[in-house]
């Protein structure tokens, strides 16, 4: 029996896989095995939950206030709602505080795989996130609005995780995506143009389409003349935030009423599951972006999986030279994928303006492309992991929002509010350098020869 690292699909990179040989025409048969970290990876690792975990469970649980957090779990006043309910706020907190101490000290005494050690992290994340808001309740003079937070964590990811999507669109096939912030930018102002003057659903069009035609321009000069990429796409998110600046002055200041004031997209209540508690107006109450926004994740994950486009463009980024050699035309897989990709930023973008705030401003997106990028590679380049990166990112954006109106028990500077969806992106990206892989022909010009 020989190990062998099995590094084709995300959800095993991190299992080895034994193979028995037998005779021929008998079966073959595999074991999955975890590998696990090394000592000093393991050390760390676990020393770092032990540190959250005293964190949660001393300075939160110190610095907490005498009475008990109230929960709201409804984001609406629709469909079927449940009652706020009241915790004992200095309990929950030491009591989530020690759960992640002991899994960092069992982490550091066993070791575990690493995949369990990745829904481990994810528990203790979830564990340090349900003590600080009871923490951040701990005053008692208002309730914690949970159920708005996610309502306003998914309302906020929306334009991540379709940012994130075409990226995955693009770097899956083998060319990087840095232009996501201009194609987002472009899609915002064509939203907010064309919607204003043929109506919503004209500027989400508009907007998919122009996005689409930035991608056509970033696989032109990706793909035809071997630009390097990366430079790429910095030059075209300058171009997109000079231009939109331009025609921002040119066309939209002076007559905003005919050129910037398109209508929103009202959310879309889905007869029954609308009305389920908690879940029912969070995922089945949103407008019509956020349900494109639930068709893309899922076709994209299932058609890279399990389709003929998906094992070409997987094989295309990986091994552009041996995918041409068994028939796949790489360079037209790419263009479509690019473009592909760019219209799907620019419905990002329409999520900024005709699904949110009703009107285009200079440099609106603010660096969520770049956000976007972000989730992609702390998603590991696959839909799910982008999906929940963007999740993450979101929700950090969100307890921004819902910090400064609590009267949490230690003052948070507003500054240091607004800095904290930053700050967690650096984090997260930052704790993944050298761990995690692009597709291995990822910003590579391929020349057929």
């Amino acid at each position: 029996m020989s190990p062998e690292l099995n590094e084709d699909r995300a959800d095993v990179v991190d299992s080895s896989v034994e193979t028995v040989e037998v005779a021929p025409g008998e079966v073959v048969e595999q074991h999955v095995v975890e590998l696990k970290q090394t000592t000093t990876k393991r050390i760390g690792t676990g020393a770092a939950i032990v540190v959250i975990g005293a964190i949660a469970a001393v300075l939160l649980g110190m610095s907490a206030g005498s009475s008990s957090t109230t929960f709201d779990l409804n984001s609406r006043d629709t469909g079927l709602t449940v009652p706020k309910f009241s915790i004992p706020g200095v309990g929950v907190i030491v009591v989530c505080g020690v759960i992640i101490m002991l899994l960092g000290a069992a982490h550091l005494a066993i070791g575990f795989g690493k995949r369990t050690l990745r829904w481990v992290g994810i528990g203790a994340g979830v564990l340090f996130v349900i003590a600080f808001l009871t923490w951040a309740g701990t005053e008692g003079k208002q309730s914690v609005q949970v159920g708005s937070l996610l309502y306003q964590t998914l309302f906020l990811a929306t334009p991540l995780i379709l940012g994130s999507m075409a990226g995955v669109m693009c770097e899956k096939t083998g060319v990087i995506n840095v232009a996501i912030e201009g194609q987002m930018l472009f899609g915002a102002f064509a939203g907010a143009l064309f919607g204003t003057i043929v109506g919503s659903w004209g500027g989400l069009v508009a907007a998919v389409i122009v996005g689409g035609l930035v991608g056509a321009l970033l696989a032109v000069f990706a793909i035809k003349f071997t630009v390097n990429q990366v430079i790429l796409g910095v030059v075209i998110n300058a171009f997109a935030l000079g231009l939109t600046g331009y025609l921002y002055d040119a066309v939209m200041a002076d007559d905003t009423p005919s050129t910037n004031q398109p209508s929103v997209f009202s959310p879309i209540k889905i007869p029954g599951l609308g009305d389920l508690p908690v879940v029912g107006p969070l995922l089945f109450n949103q407008t019509i972006i956020t349900y494109l926004m639930y068709i893309i994740v899922i076709v994209i994950d299932v058609m890279l999986l399990r389709s003929r486009w998906g094992l070409r463009t997987r094989a295309v980024g990986e091994h552009p030279k041996a995918a041409d050699t068994v028939g796949i035309n790489v360079l037209r897989l790419r263009y479509q994928n690019v473009i592909v990709g760019g219209g799907i930023a620019g419905l990002a973008g329409a999520a900024l303006t005709i699904g949110s705030v009703g009107q285009f401003n200079k440099n609106m997106t603010s660096g969520q492309g770049f956000i976007a990028l972000a989730a992609l590679i702390f998603g590991r380049w696959t839909p799910r992991g982008a999906l929940g990166a963007a999740l993450f990112f979101g929700f950090a954006s969100a307890l921004q929002t819902a910090l400064s109106l609590l009267a949490t028990p230690v003052k948070i500077d507003q500054n240091l509010l607004q800095m904290l969806p930053y700050l967690a992106t650096i984090f997260a990206v930052a704790g993944l350098v050298g761990r995690v892989k692009a597709p291995a022909a990822d910003g590579e010009p391929y020349v057929k020869g």
